[in-house]
């Protein structure tokens, strides 16, 4: 056993606070990396440490490995906690760390590898019997691929080998769309992976996406804490997760956690992991790919479970067992989470960009606010656009639901668009009540979840605000000296 003293953190944002509080309850010191733009950041405060990075644009600080190993080592630090994107799957990262002598708290770099890649995770998976989709690897032979891609049947989709967050990624639904999909699949994956391998699959109409969170101890302990329900996208990335998935058979659940855990087991999986799949109207389950970290949505199955994920990484990390069995893994109640990000929905889910003028943040039981930023704060096109996650917990899920309408309601962030508006249409949507849900849901129900149009009283009052709020006003209505003062009164 290797006890953790010291973290660094080689993060930002809202995954870095939640990392400092669980270590800090546990007795754990952290370090926290910062660029320019992150010197108000929430983790900051919490940290008992901090160290400025440097790189142009700022998310080159943060994928910088040796720079990230150095901070750690140069704080006095032995261990590394990647959280969730930048360098959190990046296998050579993980060997780094453990060739510089520090604990990475996620799986071996090797594991890393061989479940991070999507196209040697596929494969993996059918030598264990977990079922995939139809599909050609453009590796096996390049000059035959588009053809051998045409031979799955439309529609198909065109993914990079090392891909994620839904770049890298083409539907194609007719052959004449083949050619370009693949360059511009090629070219994203490329851009943001540095690989440009691609294989295609068989799109699967209407899917459901669910994910198993599965958890392994470098003891031979490998455990699943049930699965989650992600199919509320837009351009492939998640905007609403719950746990457990509305209306899952039984008999399918327990097929699909099965698969997960063998998978798992037979790649000797260590820490948090999330087996992905999509299920078809027609009740069959497929592989998707596995990410070998912690989750964003992994809240949903803290909140059903009563378990601390971040805890149980950093005890497996420390070489400690589990200390949990399958049968000792329960759920309860029902658990959803929406994504805070700055964007604007209703205009085609367009990055927006501010400054955090007033943060309110909703209350109330079973409400949890995981937050990156705080008021003063810039809203950049530098990072992601994600700002905060909505997570509640309720008895049952049409308890939760109302719970998170109402928590939608009372979020608050002036100065920035943030889209809690249509999560809260999406969730009055009877069909999202019901648990009719796929990745389509969106692009279908479209008309339905747009904003309901300005009726005369509520344009009249956004205009007596808009000019009451003119920056000319107090020069001409305040006398001086008070009118050079600004907002400040006594």
């Amino acid at each position: 056993m290797t006890p953790i003293r010291k973290l660094f953190i080689a993060n930002r944002a809202e995954i870095a606070l939640r990392i400092v509080r669980t270590a800090s309850r546990l007795g754990i010191e952290t370090v926290v990396p910062w660029h320019r733009q992150d010197r108000a950041g929430p983790a900051l405060l919490a940290a008992s440490g901090s160290v400025e990075v440097f790189g142009e644009p700022p998310v080159a600080a943060w994928l910088d490995a040796q720079a990230m190993i150095r901070a750690a080592r140069d704080s006095g630090c032995d261990a590394i906690h990647p959280g969730y994107g930048f360098l959190s799957e990046n296998a050579a990262f993980a060997q780094a760390v453990a060739d510089a002598g520090l604990v990475f708290v996620g799986p071996p770099a090797s594991v890393i590898e061989l479940m991070g890649d999507k196209i040697s995770a596929r494969r993996f998976a059918v030598q264990h019997d977990v079922p995939v989709t139809p599909s050609a690897d453009e590796a096996d032979d390049p000059a035959s691929f588009a053809e051998r891609a045409r031979g799955i049947g439309f529609p198909l989709l065109i993914k990079g080998a090392a891909g994620g967050g839904g770049k890298g990624m083409q539907i194609v639904r007719r052959e004449q769309e083949l050619a370009a999909a693949i360059d511009i699949a090629r070219a994203e994956s490329q851009r943001y992976f540095g690989d440009g391998r691609l294989f295609a699959e068989r799109f699967v109409e209407r899917p459901r996406h669910i994910e198993v969170q599965v958890f392994g101890d470098s003891h031979g302990h490998v455990i699943h804490l049930g699965e989650r329900e992600c199919s509320i996208q837009r351009r492939f990335q998640k905007l609403i997760e719950e746990s457990p998935a509305p209306g899952l058979p039984a008999a399918l659940r327990e097929r699909i956690c099965a698969a997960a855990v063998r998978l798992a087991s037979a790649a000797g999986y260590v820490n948090a992991g999330t087996v992905e799949c999509i299920v078809s109207p027609e009740g069959e389950f497929f592989f998707l790919e596995m990410n070998t970290r912690l989750q964003v949505e992994h809240p949903v199955t803290e909140m059903v479970t009563g378990l601390d994920l971040v805890e149980l990484q950093l005890r497996v990390a420390q070489g400690e067992a589990l200390g949990i069995t399958q049968a000792q893994v329960t759920s309860a109640g029902h658990a959803i989470e929406c994504r805070i990000l700055a964007e604007d929905a209703d205009a085609g889910f367009v990055p927006d960009t501010g400054r955090v003028l007033l943060l309110r943040a909703p209350q109330g039981p079973g409400v949890r606010f995981d937050v990156g930023v705080t008021e003063g704060a810039p809203v950049t096109a530098d990072f992601d656009s994600m700002l905060a996650k909505l997570v509640v917990h309720g008895a049952d899920r049409r308890l939760a639901i109302s719970r998170m309408r109402t928590a939608l309601a009372e979020t608050t962030m002036l100065g920035v668009t943030i889209n809690n508006d249509f999560l809260a249409r999406v969730l009055r949507h009877p069909a999202f009540a019901q648990g009719e849900t796929d990745t389509g849901f969106l692009e279908r129900h479209r008309e339905a979840l747009a904003p309901a149009p300005l009726t005369d009283g509520e344009r009249q009052a956004l205009l007596a605000v808009a000019a009451s709020a003119a920056p000319d006003r107090a020069a001409r209505t305040v006398p001086e000296p008070y009118a050079s003062m600004g907002a400040w009164r006594n």
